[in-house]
């Protein structure tokens, strides 16, 4: 069996690798990445690529096609991931998070490959104060990282057939300890404040919903996907990603970081404006769908876990959302370096290219 997994030097991806190592060891495993993200380890474990038999560091919206000679399965990761990004380079958002993701999903059908399973969001529901969300809910995408993955997902169903599955994974807010943390994610961001300052700043009024999973059960359900054969749901899947038990209220968590690290003082800015993404997501459908792969993590095991990987790295940045664990902080350093274009795309590899080309005319 063959594995391509792009965007797998991010935040969710080392979690993702050492899963399907475990889960397929004898399958080949590829990751393809722009490297954006690729020096912001938190870890001091092994290098999470040494579980790929093969590490390439590419441009997803110019994915070369002979990659995918061969592959059995695509996990798709890649993506700008989340609203700050999303509403800075908002274009960009769509070329990599749309047009790129189906066109990669076009050219693995066109190859052969069997599984397609992408990364979407549970954002796709916006704001929705009825009741939780299930997925014959309407969506109402309030963003451009939101409405990227609607727009992919109506792609991606009209290339889904019985030789092509495609696995929409509306994914719960990602959180806990990963190889690559960031802290631009909400209880990431609580359980860093307790450690730095024994401080949590809510920066909302505390009311809105949101469901979350850990990283780890997300590895677990990409797992599902790639397996998953189109008798389970049918050729085309979308389905909300995490547990009844992990809708919560932003003052919920921020209350349970301070139950699990003791001393820590809870702020709460009750003249924030509303703020409008609030959202409950009903995961009964993948609970059916997926009984074999559902989410282990519990709040407190997630708060610990991050507690305990945050003290190993020895953490006390109080102004952490300044720094390089938050991800518009550390493209926006890469274009201030000249690193990046306005579309970022390496501009080092557009030298080296032309580079290539004088030396080829001498």
């Amino acid at each position: 069996m063959k594995i391509l997994v792009t965007g797998n030097t991010g935040y969710v991806g080392p979690a993702v690798m050492k899963r399907l190592r475990q889960a397929y060891p004898s399958a080949t495993l590829i990751g393809f990445d722009s490297g954006y993200f690729a020096g912001c380890l938190t870890t001091r474990n092994p290098l999470p690529e040494c579980h790929a038999e093969m590490q390439l560091f590419g441009d997803v919206r110019d994915l070369p096609e002979a990659l995918l000679e061969g592959v059995d399965a695509v996990v798709h990761l890649a993506a700008l991931s989340n609203d700050p990004m999303g509403n800075k380079y908002e274009e960009v958002t769509l070329e990599i998070n749309y047009r790129a993701s189906v066109e990669l999903a076009r050219r693995a059908k066109r190859a052969g490959v069997r599984s397609f399973a992408f990364a979407s969001s549970c954002s796709v529901y916006g704001t929705a104060d009825s009741g939780p969300r299930n997925e014959k809910s309407e969506v109402n995408p309030l963003t451009a990282y939101a409405r990227s993955k609607v727009m992919t997902e109506a792609d991606l169903e009209r290339l889904a057939d019985d030789s092509f599955t495609v696995t929409a994974l509306r994914f719960a807010t990602a959180c806990g300890m990963s190889d690559r943390l960031r802290l631009d994610l909400v209880l990431n961001d609580f359980v860093a404040g307790a450690v730095a300052s024994g401080k949590i700043t809510i920066l909302s009024d505390g009311t809105p919903w949101r469901p979350l999973i850990n990283v780890e059960d997300m590895a677990r359900a990409f797992e599902w996907a790639v397996g998953r054969p189109s008798t389970n749901g049918g050729s085309f899947v979308v389905v909300n990603t995490g547990s009844n038990r992990w809708n919560y209220q932003v003052r919920d968590l921020a209350e349970a970081v301070a139950r699990v690290i003791p001393g820590t003082e809870v702020s709460i800015n009750k003249d924030a404006q509303p703020d409008k993404r609030s959202y409950r997501v009903d995961f009964t459908r993948f609970e059916a769908l997926a009984p074999q792969h559902q989410p282990q993590y519990s709040l407190e095991d997630t708060i610990l876990g991050l507690k305990e990987g945050l003290t190993a790295m020895g953490f006390r940045d109080q102004a952490f959302r300044d720094g390089w664990m938050i991800r518009l902080k550390t493209l926006d350093q890469l274009r201030r370096d000249g690193l990046l274009n306005d579309r970022l795309e390496w501009t080092f590899r557009a030298a080296t290219l032309a580079e290539m080309g004088a030396g080829a005319n001498i």
